[in-house]
């Protein structure tokens, strides 16, 4: 037993040794500024097609059971976003927080709250995915879009399709920002 336990280790050291040999490239470029992640957070407005807006009965919930709305709803908010890694190359993971107002041009205030965890490329496009949360219903939304860039502003364009239990719904959201100077 004594032989065999020396043997061993004895192997297990002559393995290591090439593994010792091997270096781990330190990649250095102190040429290349430490860049912030950038901060796209900004306003957003859109409309939202839902094909069956009966079914979320909106005369039962806000009291008037005169209310036949309208299947095209707007939709203004805000988007707050925040970047949990980003590559050299530019790529970035997201987490996004979008509350929205819809419904004001029928007379209606339905708040609703997407929560997004998704990825951006370098070129701009976008995907992303969460729950939705609103007054009527909660579902869950898959989004994806293009992020503009002129100069200093980004124009990001987004679609998105929310399932819930009364049916799917499809979103579609604009907005600006300006990104920071350094």
């Amino acid at each position: 037993m004594r032989v065999l336990s020396v043997v061993l280790t004895t192997l297990i050291c002559a393995m290591c040794f090439p593994l010792s040999a091997q270096k781990i490239p330190v990649i250095e470029d102190r040429e290349t500024p430490i860049i912030k992640p950038l901060k796209l957070s900004g306003p957003r407005v859109g409309v939202t097609y839902v094909p069956n807006i009966e079914s979320y009965k909106l005369g039962e919930k806000f009291n008037d059971s005169s209310l036949t709305p309208n299947p095209i709803v707007t939709q203004f908010g805000w988007q707050f976003e925040w970047n949990y890694f980003e590559t050299i190359g530019g790529s970035a993971g997201l987490f996004e927080v979008i509350p929205l107002i819809g419904g004001l041009d029928q007379g209606l205030i339905i708040p609703s709250l997407n929560l997004l965890t998704g990825y951006r490329d370098a070129s701009g496009f976008e995907i992303g995915a969460g729950p939705n949360l609103n007054l009527l219903n909660s579902g869950f939304t898959l989004a994806c879009g293009y992020n503009f860039r002129s100069k200093h502003m980004n124009f990001p364009v987004n679609i998105a399709f929310t399932k819930s239990k009364e049916g799917a719904r499809v979103t579609f959201l604009v907005g600006f920002t300006k990104r920071q100077m350094e």
